[in-house]
């Protein structure tokens, strides 16, 4: 059976776009494999699991093909299979943040215009 190293298998999948960047995102935890947090030097095989934690969501992909040379991004789509439950909970937060408000908005006045200034200045003066 064909094995890789998880490190190159998301490099060559085009997760991120080094290798070292791989490696550390896996250090740090950020990946697992079976449900387990791995080391960069893990060994992955078709049918594996791998979930990777990136911003707001999970997304959890299934091992459908290895290579270990990074190609075309359309090469490297039929290396992994989105989950079902990764696509509804990603669709989910998306919406979510569809629906949150845009922090500037928020605010009410901004920087004063020279007018603003102005009547400003005005007040100070006559008290």
């Amino acid at each position: 059976m064909e094995r890789i190293r998880i490190d190159k298998w998301l490099w060559a999948a085009r997760f991120y776009r080094t290798r070292s960047l791989a490696s550390e995102e896996i250090v740090k935890g950020r990946i697992q494999v079976n449900a387990q947090v791995v080391k960069p030097s893990r060994e992955i095989k078709v049918g594996d699991t791998v979930a990777m934690r990136q911003s707001p969501f999970i997304q959890t992909v299934t091992v459908l093909g290895i290579s270990s040379l990074r190609g075309p991004a359309s090469v490297a789509q039929q290396l992994y299979a989105e989950t079902r439950d990764s696509v509804r909970q990603r669709e989910h937060v998306v919406q979510q943040l569809r629906m949150k408000s845009e922090p500037a908005t928020a605010l009410e006045h901004g920087r004063p215009t020279k007018r603003d200034r102005r009547d400003i200045e005005k007040v100070w003066r006559t008290r």
